[in-house]
């Protein structure tokens, strides 16, 4: 029942115009229009100077910035590049082809030097893959806070609804951010989105990677590639569909649902307010200590994001 629940939250909080296009095809001047307000509204309200924002030369990331400088213009958007040692040359270029393009403001943080120092200072000799990426992935977050508390701005999260939905991003790592432009959308319109934005062909159909560790995919990690995986969620969440009619109109094995079911229910902890004791039965706080934390309107906070953990790569 509790799930039923968390799902019927989810498709509340989903804008109703994007619930009623999910089939077919959103208008992406709408979807634009909408995200740039939210973007200036969110700084506004904050009264912060801009954003800062990590750049991979990744699709996600690429569209967040592209936004960012519609929203506010391109003087108020910092881009942060944090390769590590195994970062593929043609991710980093294509971050500063991005930012180049963008005119915006850039800072070079390489990752490998930080993340080595803090592994040496820990009195741990085992070394597991997941748990260092995770390190990686929080390193980079607070990278994007220094920057942005000595600027007086906000971070600008770059995770989408797929992941958000699959738990696929690390919890106080890409998961820490102050807003997420396109928390409400799946990978899928986020593609759609870039293409409409004009970014270049070569991003716009780029292989994600979270880039934790050397030959990271995301298709490794997830149960299905997104084209499916984002027609399953809108089945699950949206549309409030049975797994079965969902298996059976994809012509695909129940199995690969019922995995992404599992990867929801066991990434429930990254996307709800942190538990704690009731202070007295009748404390009000009660009902929201295990209350799920969703996107609302165009948006999800910070905490409310599942980390890219608890699958086999993308860290808790």
């Amino acid at each position: 029942m509790r799930e039923r629940e968390n799902a019927d939250r989810l498709l509340a909080a989903r804008p109703v115009w994007l619930i009623e296009q999910a089939s077919g095809e959103l208008e992406y001047t709408i979807v634009e229009r909408d995200i740039a307000r939210f973007i200036t509204n969110v700084v506004s309200e904050a009264k912060a100077d801009g954003v800062v924002l990590g750049l991979s030369g990744g699709i996600d990331s690429s569209v967040v910035a592209a936004l960012c400088v519609k929203a506010l213009g391109n003087e108020k958007v910092v881009g942060i590049f944090m390769p590590a040692s195994f970062t593929p040359f043609e991710d980093q270029s294509d971050a500063r082809s991005l930012a180049e393009n963008l005119h915006i403001s850039t800072l070079l943080v390489p990752m490998t030097p930080i993340v080595e120092k803090f592994l040496e200072t820990m009195p741990i000799e085992k070394r597991n893959r997941v748990a260092i990426g995770n390190v990686l992935a929080r390193m980079r977050m607070i990278a994007n806070y220094y920057a942005a508390n000595s600027l007086n701005y906000l971070v600008a999260g770059t995770g989408d609804r797929s992941e958000i939905l699959m738990g696929y991003f690390t919890k106080y790592g890409d998961g820490g951010a102050d807003l997420l432009p396109i928390g409400h959308l799946y990978k899928t319109e986020v593609r759609e989105l870039a293409a409409y934005l004009g970014l270049p062909p070569k991003l716009v159909n780029k292989q994600s990677s979270p880039q934790l560790w050397e030959g990271q995919k995301a298709t490794d990690e997830i149960p299905v590639d997104y084209p499916v995986l984002d027609r399953i969620l809108r089945g699950l969440f949206d549309t409030n569909e049975d797994a079965g009619d969902i298996a059976e109109a994809l012509s695909i094995q129940l199995d690969v649902v019922e995995a992404v079911k599992r990867a929801f229910e066991r990434s429930r902890h990254k996307r709800t307010v942190l538990p704690m004791p009731p202070r007295t039965p009748a404390d009000p706080t009660n009902n929201h200590v295990e209350k799920e934390q969703q996107p609302t309107g165009t948006h999800v906070t910070a905490n409310s994001q599942p980390s890219t953990a608890d699958l086999t790569g993308h860290a808790s």
